[in-house]
């Protein structure tokens, strides 16, 4: 996370840019989470060298930089895939469209679409490695 100095000397977050810095989405069959997620997002995803860990990168054409989060399928001994307290959320123009590729993927819609007032539209799903994660859309 980056932080700043302020005039007292003490730290305090970098509010220009977003709070969550990165995330993992940990898995157990790379090929096939790989599959899922290419495939509902429609992108391709970039093999980040790690010693021991296998990692491949949500596309960040931007930058470290910039707002939004960057992230990756992960891949690592001792660390499972499955539902826990946190749920990452994809944006998408419309989260239905996400949603449905997810489901012809291999994933399940855990919750429907559904309005959440004024900042839009999530699904809840879980992907083919039991991760719940979420999509957001304001339509």
């Amino acid at each position: 996370m980056t932080k700043t100095k302020t005039q007292t000397n003490e730290t305090k977050m970098n509010t220009n840019r977003n709070v969550v810095g990165w995330f993992e989405l940990y898995v157990q069959d790379m090929e096939r989470a790989k599959a899922f997620y290419q495939k509902t997002f429609q992108v391709t995803l970039e093999r980040l060298e790690s010693p021991g860990i296998e990692l491949w990168a949500f596309p960040n054409p931007m930058g470290m930089d910039t707002p939004g989060c960057p992230g990756a399928l992960v891949k690592m001994n001792g660390n499972d895939s499955g539902v826990g307290g946190t749920i990452v959320y994809f944006s998408c123009e419309d989260c239905a469209v996400e949603a449905s590729r997810a489901a012809q993927n291999g994933g399940q819609i855990h919750k429907e679409k559904m309005s959440i007032g004024r900042y839009g539209f999530i699904v809840l799903v879980l992907d083919t490695e039991g991760n719940m994660i979420g999509l957001h859309s304001m339509q």
